[in-house]
């Protein structure tokens, strides 16, 4: 019985990758040297999953930044204004692409289906010039073939490529990004015939866009798309992969009908009705790549359940068609469990990451085979068991409480513009009032206090005073810089979940837990194993600190609890929903108070409402409902003179408009500078909002400085379709990743291109 691992976690056990990356970008290191951690990564992961036993073990998975950039690049499909003129791509204009540089942007980047990990954006039009321009591909598939490793080469497939694409700036919206795939096709079938060549047996490509709704022109495209790749593949036995969702009853006839195709890889964790498709219909001598493994969470597999699961499909597709796989990349779920030095017994029994996750599928694969490891299995059964008995899972106070909720919508009593009037007359703003969305620059310094602190190497005393002083700096920074909502910049957070778990009840924390969300940049997510609630006030102290050292309003920061439930590892024993309740009752008591203690403007963080969003659109309505019910009982307590921000993140808001306001926030901040402004296509289309509203006037992800004359244009923007009297003026997200040198021009810009329009508006009154 045979094995297979989709995708791996790139960064590495203790985040070498992101080390090697950031000394490269800093000028600190060769390419060299970031090319052999990177070789010794991609050789370290294969070698494990040989010695695993694992039989179909990937390549191509590994990437140095964005595994849709390496197609781009496969594709030399590089927007015109990197200024490469053909050739092997190199870093210069891979990294350019990414990470913008001096003179030109970054591509647009965007979340990944509804994961945490981000994608950077394809861009492309009908006179895009194509051509073969990365070897990556083929190149490590030679490199582990010379370690002894016969791996299974991963490409991103042509359809679900294009589908992720936009058109490029100046293309037609309406351009059909699909008519590109008799462009794309001949080097796709340029790169598989080089694998062929250099030995390859089996290929992997992912066509994860099949779990999408798609139209029946969008699935014609993978039958057009395969019927003329089906020559370039003979010889070669086709795993086309899908994960994250079920596949409709359309999009799986679709795919078992796509020609030169040997195997069909599906998500059984998240896609549970695919498995009565395989049932009904499952084409005869074809192998089923069965996704029993989550590949998105941290829980040991049920593998009693998962071996049952797998015995009833090997009765449908065959003893020797059946291969044991996981749900979907590794790349979701923390690297090694081994590294967990601080999780006690107990919790971590519970627990797989990638690493346990690998020899899981091979146990089951084995245990099908009627080599049950029995002692595995046995300890496997015991930490079930004791999951479901513990009593650290459930508190009777919590599961009280979160009953209670339902038959209210929890609605603040006034209207939105009444509040908006009582806040102006106590926080007295001017048009267009400068904020920052909440976290400033973490220099190594700070990072070296928290982590002495976090050691036992400093005193609390000590601690408190460095925070105080950091704090002390940021307040006077910004009014240096007359920004006129401050911040005080959380010096003592390591990271806007982690921080809150820490202090919440039903959290268990990671020392190297870490995953990949972009680039270089890893979150450790917190894991939530039992009921939540806040035992005391946790932001109170230092938002008070923070006030105390200005006569200007201080935000109140907090996360809210759709983001800590999607950017956190969430236990599976009760719908998600039930969770996102508790986690709001705990807000809602620091909410209230941060009030108490003359917090006039809190901003509670709503990044990840858009990412938990249901892959199908029939399960959009119950998730919304219960996602924006979530963050209205954290503030509905409140008086009107309290001003509630919320901000959000990189993601498509456009079909979800009506329930961003739905939550009634006074204030939203929002991402808008990396997307073309796309955000304000809404309010141009007759969207009428009527709250508080800062589209992101500059991109934080990206070291570029603007001026104050693009800025400027920026807001010119927003005030042809937003009112002035509702328009803040913002950068797109937190500052915490980027260095001083960066962030004090670009707020002193941000700021001197807000006072210009002040003037301009008021001298045009």
């Amino acid at each position: 019985m045979a094995s297979h691992i989709v995708g791996y976690p790139r960064m590495g056990p203790k985040r070498e990758l992101k080390f090697a990356l950031e000394s490269f970008w800093d000028k600190k290191s060769s390419a060299e040297d970031l090319q052999k951690v990177a070789a010794d990564l991609r050789s370290s992961i294969w070698k494990q999953m040989a010695d695993a036993g694992i039989k179909y073990i990937p390549s191509n998975t590994f990437s140095y930044y964005d595994q849709v950039l390496d197609t781009t690049s496969m594709l030399g499909a590089v927007p015109p204004r990197y200024g490469w003129n053909g050739g092997e791509i190199g870093f210069d204009t891979y990294f350019s692409m990414a990470r913008g540089n001096a003179s030109v942007p970054a591509m647009e980047m965007t979340k990944w289906f509804d994961t945490n990990y981000h994608f950077i954006v394809p861009e492309l039009g009908p006179d895009v010039n194509l051509c073969y321009a990365s070897h990556k591909a083929v190149d490590e598939y030679k490199e582990a073939k010379a370690l002894g490793v016969n791996t299974v080469p991963v490409l991103i497939g042509p359809v679900s490529y294009l589908l992720l694409s936009k058109p490029a700036k100046g293309v037609e919206k309406t351009f059909s990004v699909l008519s590109l795939l008799p462009k794309i096709l001949p080097i796709y079938k340029e790169v598989i015939s080089e694998l062929k060549a250099a030995g390859a047996s089996w290929i992997q490509l992912d066509e994860p866009t099949l779990v999408l709704d798609l139209d029946s022109h969008q699935l014609q495209a993978f039958t057009a798309a395969y019927t003329d790749l089906e020559s370039t593949l003979s010889g070669l036995n086709v795993l086309i992969e899908t994960y994250f969702a079920d596949l409709t009853a359309k999009a799986y006839e679709t795919l078992i009908g796509l020609k030169g195709v040997t195997a069909y890889g599906l998500d059984l964790v998240r896609g549970t009705r695919t498995i009565d498709l395989i049932k009904s219909n499952f084409p005869n001598g074809k192998y089923l790549f069965a996704g029993v493994v989550d590949g998105r969470n941290i829980w040991a597999n049920d593998l009693a359940s998962s071996l049952s699961s797998l015995e009833e499909l090997e009765a449908v597709v065959g003893k020797d068609n059946l291969v044991v796989s996981t749900s979907c990349s590794l790349l979701h779920t923390a690297v090694d469990l081994v590294n967990e030095t601080k999780l006690d017994d107990e919790i971590k029994s519970w627990l797989a990451f990638a690493a346990q996750k690998v020899v899981e599928v091979n146990a089951l694969a084995k245990a099908l085979a009627g080599q049950k490891d029995e002692a595995f299995f046995s300890a496997n059964a015991a930490a079930q068991a004791s999951r479901k008995s513990s009593p650290r899972v459930t508190n009777e106070a919590v599961q009280k409480a979160a009953a209670a909720l339902k038959g209210s919508d929890h609605r603040r009593a006034t209207n939105v513009s009444a509040r908006l009037d009582a806040q102006q007359k106590k926080l007295n703003l001017p048009i267009l009032p400068t904020t920052t969305i909440g976290s400033f620059p973490q220099t190594v310094e700070l990072r070296r206090v928290r982590r002495e602190f976090k050691a036992n190497k400093i005193s609390e005393d000590d601690y408190i005073k460095a925070i105080k002083e950091e704090i002390k700096k940021v307040v006077d920074l910004q009014e240096e810089l007359d920004i006129d909502v401050l911040v005080h910049g959380e010096p003592e957070r390591n990271d806007m979940v982690e921080y809150f778990g820490e202090q919440l009840s039903g959290f268990a924390f990671t020392v190297n837990g870490w995953v990949q969300s972009y680039g270089s940049r890893c979150v450790k997510p917190p894991i939530i194993y039992g009921d939540v609630s806040r035992p005391k006030p946790m932001t109170v102290f230092w938002s008070s600190t923070a006030q105390s050292m200005t006569a200007r309003p201080m935000k109140g920061m907090l996360t809210g609890p759709v983001t800590i439930l999607n950017w956190s590892f969430v236990r599976n024993d009760q719908p998600r929903f039930e969770t996102c309740y508790q986690i709001a009752l705990a807000i809602k008591d620091e909410v209230e108070d941060l009030e108490k203690a003359s917090i006039n403007v809190i901003q509670i963080d709503e990044a990840a409402l858009r990412e938990g969003l249901p892959l199908r659109k029939s399960e959009h309505a119950f998730y919304l409902k219960w996602a924006v019910h979530s963050f209205r009982i954290t503030n509905c307590g409140v008086q009107d003179t309290t001003q509630i921000h919320t901000h959000m993140c990189y993601s498509n808001f456009n079909d979800i408009i009506h329930s961003i306001i739905d939550m009634d926030a006074d204030v939203i901040t929002i991402e808008n500078s990396r997307s073309d402004e796309k955000l304000l296509s809404v309010f141009r289309e007759g969207v009428k909002y009527g709250a508080g509203i800062g589209p992101g006037v500059y991109d934080i992800h990206s070291p570029r400085i603007p001026s104050t004359e693009e800025i400027a244009d920026r807001i010119n923007k927003m005030l042809a379709v937003l009112e002035t009297n509702i328009l803040w003026v913002n950068p797109d997200c937190g500052l915490k990743t980027r260095k001083y040198p960066e962030v004090k021009p670009a707020l002193n810009n941000m700021v001197a291109a807000a006072k210009l329009l002040r003037t301009q508006l008021a001298s045009a009154k």
